[in-house]
């Protein structure tokens, strides 16, 4: 499949494209949903718009705990059809549709008491693997069952008080941003128009029908009229708001849950392997993330700024005291890296506590030419967003009489993945022939897969790009370049959250690259030394804001302190 940049001029033709014809299908939100359901209708045939009003990811899907998991929880709550769907998915992620973007992963669960959990627990685990394997794809080793020693040995940080014995199973994680971005780009490369920093600001209506949308490009500060036969709505926690636009009765009420992650360095746990912990609402993952942890996660509800969720002290106590209480050297403040908070979409239902909402998704289609999808969990995404679009495949067959062909999505691979295997196995002669070392080529490849060689190519004609960053050496200058020529990255912010990791994976949050992060993209967006002033100044003042918040008691002060620092607006 030919690769098609997010390139500036790329973004420019995408908004006059989605200008000049009317659409098949304008979907609305560059989540994962979103992403997953532009290229759905593509790869279908159909003409196809997506808006995102940030950054791709820039919400849910950039702060996940990043797993493509079956969830082994909903086991316990019996909802097999939910898990045995997962695990199917986690499967065609591994073996076909982004292998480069997801990769195994292995979690020890700590026993606490003799004889019946272990049958209990590893009932369940076997559950797990057996539904895995039913589902036909995936194929990650099957569970083991430990001794308190052989756990140990594992995972030698673990309290000898605080297990009896364990399980080890696998799951397997993807880099949710990046994974999110490469859909978006997929979708590009079947023709979708696609752009983000642009925010829909009305549904368009003729009668009862929704035609189409006003989109405000906040790059250029100009309004686009775009008509489309179908409008998707995948803004997830944003649904209610913009349900809000077409004027009418919700189909269904969408509550946030906040989830809180931390990230600390490798070597502040010695374990082999990732950990899944009991706790008395919930469960706890510690996940092996490069050469970091992600600890997480919180689940509480939420109903202040849904932009910048932020994390509270009491949130990142709670994380702590749990972790620690497993641990034989425990975990402080100063040894917490990074921290993320993420806003889950559920479906509010009867109770209460948000652990027991909806993990399901649904779509409505509440008036004619509009279609709602919400809920559900990121490894799903695929199927919530197929779900969608047969959605609106029916509004355009009953409206328009077109005849439009099935989903194919479970049989397309994103970009990236094409000889993924192949290349892997070829990294040392790729090392070799680029002059890059080959421990950077494997870390290019889980991050780009097989476009690496347009990394490559920018590296030839000028090597300066193959040098890392300043105080963050585990990205080289090119992937920077990259970010802002190809990835659609189009702030600092975009590529130090997003494109990189690096605001969650150094100690300074990315403080220590901006300026060349700035000067890098600068080149790319042509970037007056102003505007680059302005970039380094707004990260900063993030990175500022979001220390602040972490130091505050609760969630409303966190919020009021996060506030702080505002979106980026570009110069006019």
């Amino acid at each position: 499949m030919r690769s098609v940049p997010l390139s500036p001029q790329r973004r420019e033709d995408s908004l006059a494209a989605m200008a000049a014809d009317e659409l098949d299908i304008l979907v609305i939100g560059g989540g994962v949903v979103g992403t997953g359901a532009a290229l759905d209708a593509a790869t279908r045939g159909l003409s196809v718009g997506l808006v995102e009003a940030r950054d791709f990811a820039s919400g849910t899907s950039s702060r996940s705990s990043k797993l493509m998991h079956g969830g082994l929880r909903y086991l316990e709550m019996l909802d097999f059809a939910l898990v045995a769907e997962a695990l199917k998915e986690r499967g065609l992620m591994l073996d076909k549709i982004a292998p480069h973007l997801v990769q195994p992963v292995p979690f020890l669960y700590p026993l606490t008491h003799r004889g019946w959990e272990r049958f209990y627990v590893g009932s369940g685990v076997a559950l797990y693997d057996a539904m895995s394997r039913i589902a036909g794809t995936g194929d990650v080793p099957l569970h083991k069952h430990l001794t308190r020693r052989g756990a140990r040995k594992l995972a030698p940080a673990l309290r000898k008080d605080a297990l009896v014995g364990a399980l080890r199973y696998y799951d397997a994680q993807v880099d949710d941003a990046r994974h999110t971005m490469f859909i978006a780009r997929t979708a590009a490369a079947y023709g979708a128009h696609v752009a983000n920093r642009a925010r829909v600001v009305e549904l368009l209506r003729e009668g009862e029908r929704v035609t189409g949308a006003v989109v405000h490009d906040l790059e250029s500060d100009r309004r686009v009229t775009v008509r489309a036969r179908q409008v998707l709505n995948a803004t997830g926690v944003w649904t209610d708001d913009t349900q809000g636009l077409a004027g009418q009765a919700r189909p269904f009420h969408v509550r946030a849950s906040k989830g809180v992650h931390l990230v600390v360095p490798k070597d502040r746990i010695r374990s082999e392997v990732g950990m899944i912990l009991r706790t008395e609402k919930s469960v706890l993952f510690v996940i092996p993330w490069g050469r970091h942890w992600i600890i997480g996660t919180t689940d509480t509800d939420w109903e202040l700024d849904k932009a910048h969720p932020a994390a509270s002290e009491a949130d990142i106590d709670y994380l702590l005291e749990h972790v620690n209480a497993v641990l034989e050297r425990p975990l402080t403040r100063e040894d917490v890296e990074g921290v993320y908070a993420g806003l889950r979409p559920l479906l509010a239902g009867e109770s209460d506590a948000t652990s027991k909402l909806s993990r399901e998704h649904a779509v409505s289609h509440p008036a004619p030419g509009l279609v709602v999808v919400a809920g559900g969990k990121y490894t799903t995404y695929r199927v919530m967003a197929k779900d969608a679009v047969d959605e609106a495949v029916h509004g355009l067959e009953t409206h328009a009489g077109r005849r439009v062909p099935e989903s194919v999505t479970e049989d397309v691979p994103l970009l990236g993945a094409e000889g993924w295997h192949a290349l892997w196995n070829s990294r040392q002669l790729l090392a070799e022939r680029s002059g890059i070392h080959e421990a950077r080529i494997e870390g290019l490849l889980h991050r780009y897969g097989s476009l690496v060689h347009e990394l490559i190519d920018m590296v030839a004609e000028d090597p300066s790009l193959a040098e890392p960053l300043t105080g963050a050496p585990d990205h080289l200058r090119v992937e920077i370049v990259y970010a802002a020529s190809h990835e659609g990255a189009r702030h600092v912010d975009d590529a130090l959250t997003r494109r990189t990791r690096l605001s969650i994976e150094t100690f300074d949050r990315g403080v220590g690259a901006v300026e060349e992060v700035a000067d890098l993209m600068g080149g790319v967006l042509d970037w007056s030394d102003e505007q680059k002033a302005v970039e380094i100044e707004h990260y900063r003042a993030r990175v500022d804001a979001e220390r602040q918040s972490q130091q505050m008691p609760d969630d409303e002060t966190a919020d009021a302190a996060r506030l702080g620092a505002p979106d980026m607006v570009p110069l006019s």
